[in-house]
């Protein structure tokens, strides 16, 4: 890796991925490693700074995830946030008790001192805290940097040593300074120079893909979304025509869409594509099942073997891609290329099963395995994909088959593709899409009764949903203004055939999920 180095130490903490989320969006590349890599291979990453991050155990728990006091012989800086603070205290000698009132949520906190870790930030702040211990005795050389009411160290640092410690989360977004304090450690304390640039990356890319590939053919297994739509992009500008994109339409994707992505590779980019329609192949798959998981594992099984017949039909020569990003590797309990993963197998992703034992490819590229989900709309927007592809929101690998309950038939397909397409035009037109993480329409096989004109009816309930997030680990349902939900309804039940009746789902989750199934 070209650029400098700053190394997230995981300890289990469920903002793992927020934080080198954070550190990249301050221009620095990060990489996630278990807390448990020899020191010897990191030490080897000649990283510029380090971060531990936060975990769920007490230190003063044998059984927690810990690590040797060598690291902090390394002459790099260290930054150790929630858990990470208190390891930190409790490696180099000092203390962690439990608390006699545990801190949830914001918190405001108290700059005790001058500290560069403080640079530009008020001497009270809001912070985000989430704990049931804390520092209670600091080890040898250290000093309090800030403190909350309740919690008399919820910061210290050894200059001299470059250690820094909080016990607070900077990386969320109710730590009101929490960007600059990150900032800080990494530009003031560490000295990075930003190089962490998506133009850069785009053109390093390229000329690696070339070099790597060669004058061989490549295929991509494109379904429509954002990662392998920017995967397909980046290979066609490294090879041209040498990439072949099979796009597997199954006839559960949203209104017209698979027609949008064929338009879309096959105008603006250099390259084979090659589409195969399959829908009522699906629906004979799916006739009579009615239990989620049924109808998932029949989704992912038929997709899976469309596919590769697809591709044994085709030949497999060259090189196999696909559009793997870094949250799939780390859920996926990969992690980086020396077989470091995350402390736990999150979920194994589609793109990330093996392919058949008779499909034999040269290689597998993956041009995306190193960015987060918003560095690879940056890379699309750069790379000429429409918008309305590159921040396509999160859509379920079973597709609509997971927002129809009951037995999926093609009728019930067209009126949930019509709705969803009504619901959401009204949100694109009232301005409000980009504040919502996903929003979508859900057929709940539910017949309920109405009157339209002078007639009964009785007709399908279209539920709507629409959530706000940073990550998806939790979300909390949107506030979408009242005149918005008045148009949808309205146009839900004067424009789609069969539908009488509308619901808002206002659940959060937990306790509910995005999806209904």
């Amino acid at each position: 890796m070209a650029n400098q180095l700053c190394i997230v130490l995981d300890f289990g903490g469920q903002y793992n991925q927020l934080i080198a989320r954070r550190v990249r969006e301050c221009g620095v590349y990060c990489e996630i490693l278990r807390y448990d890599t020899p020191l010897s291979e990191i030490a080897a990453r000649k990283p510029a700074g380090i971060i531990f991050t936060g975990g769920p155990n007490s230190v003063y728990d044998e059984s927690s995830p810990h690590i040797g006091k060598e690291i902090f012989s390394l002459g790099v800086p260290v930054l150790g946030i929630c858990y990470g603070c208190q390891l930190v205290a409790y490696t180099l000698g000092g203390a962690v008790s439990a608390c006699e009132k545990s801190e949830y949520g914001k918190i405001e906190i108290t700059a005790d001192a001058e500290s560069v870790l403080f640079k530009d930030v008020p001497q009270q702040s809001t912070v985000w805290m989430s704990h049931t211990d804390f520092v209670s005795r600091l080890p040898e050389g250290f000093t309090v940097t800030a403190h909350s009411a309740d919690c008399p160290c919820a910061a210290f640092e050894n200059p001299a040593q470059k250690v820094y410690a909080v016990q607070f989360h900077p990386e969320v977004t109710h730590s009101v300074f929490g960007r600059q304090i990150l900032h800080n450690f990494l530009y003031e304390v560490c000295g990075f120079t930003g190089d962490w640039v998506m133009d850069d990356f785009i053109e390093t890319t390229v000329q690696r893909l070339r070099a790597e590939i060669g004058d061989k053919k490549v295929v991509l297994g494109l379904s429509g979304g954002v990662d392998s739509s920017v995967a397909a992009a980046l290979l066609s500008r490294a090879v041209g025509r040498q990439l072949t994109c099979v796009f597997v339409d199954q006839g559960l994707m949203r209104k017209d869409e698979g027609d949008f992505v064929e338009q879309t590779f096959t105008k603006l980019f250099d390259m084979n594509f090659v589409r195969v329609n399959c829908g009522k192949q699906f629906l004979e798959k799916l006739r009579g099942v009615t239990d989620p998981e049924q109808k998932r594992r029949i989704i992912g099984t038929e997709f899976y073997n469309v596919f590769w017949d697809k591709i044994r039909e085709t030949g497999a020569e060259g090189f196999f891609a696909q559009g793997t990003i870094y949250p799939d590797r780390i859920e996926s309990g990969r992690g980086n290329e020396a077989g470091q993963g995350s402390t736990a197998v999150i979920k194994t992703h589609h793109n990330m099963v093996k392919m058949p034992e008779d499909i034999q490819f040269d290689g597998v590229i993956e041009p995306l395995c190193d960015l987060f989900k918003d560095e690879v709309r940056a890379v699309g927007e750069k790379l000429g994909i429409p918008s309305e592809l590159v921040w396509r929101q999160p859509f379920p690998g079973p597709g609509l088959g997971v927002r129809i309950l009951g037995e999926i038939t093609e009728e019930k397909i067209r009126i949930l593709q019509e709705a969803d397409a009504v619901f959401r035009d009204e949100i694109e037109k009232s301005g409000i899409a980009r504040e919502l993480k996903q929003f979508f329409a859900v057929l709940p096989d539910v017949h309920t009764v109405g009157v339209m004109g002078d007639h009964r009816t009785y007709e399908h309930l279209i539920a709507i949903r629409a959530v706000t997030t940073d990550d998806f680990m939790t979300a909390d349902w949107a506030r979408i203004p009242y005149d918005v939900l008045a148009r949808v309804s309205n146009r839900l039940c004067n424009e789609v055939a069969h539908v009488n009746r509308v619901v808002y789902d206002i659940t959060s989750k937990p306790p509910g999920t995005v999806e209904w199934e």
